[in-house]
């Protein structure tokens, strides 16, 4: 499946989140939120956060990067499963990252959810659209 779209669901008081419905059953299974790059929140099933666990695993320990990018993953890392409903806890400290409030943004990115704080969403977006629209495929 792959995860496309944009959604603008609430957080409730307890720091839930509803996910987007046409995506519960592929996240039934478990999901493993961490700290996304650009201050949003990444939502991975756990089958594919294994697949990305097993990439950082495999770049050397020497390498500064490699060790920057693992703490990052798994220490700000929380494991769950979507309740009945739907949603999802978004652990203090993981929202106070991305600047979550009670209205949110999230988005499919292929193979995973991103939530992003409204506000720092459509700064990124564009941002990204002008990148998008000078896109040529004859430049390198």
């Amino acid at each position: 499946m792959l995860f496309m779209g944009t959604y603008t669901p609430k957080l409730d008081e307890k720091g839930r989140v509803f996910l987007p419905a046409k995506f519960r059953e592929r996240l039934a299974e478990g999901i493993v939120v961490t700290q996304g790059q650009e201050r949003c929140l990444v939502v991975w099933p756990t089958d594919v956060f294994a697949e990305e666990a097993e990439r950082a695993a495999a770049r050397p320990m020497t390498s500064r990067s490699a060790r920057r990018y693992a703490r990052i993953l798994f220490a700000g890392g929380d494991e769950s499963r979507p309740d009945k409903q739907g949603r999802i806890g978004i652990p203090a400290h993981l929202r106070e990252y991305a600047g979550l409030e009670r209205d949110v943004v999230v988005i499919g990115v292929r193979d995973r959810l991103e939530i992003w704080n409204p506000a720092a969403w459509r700064e990124f977006q564009a941002e990204a659209l002008e990148d998008y629209s000078d896109l040529d495929e004859d430049d390198d």
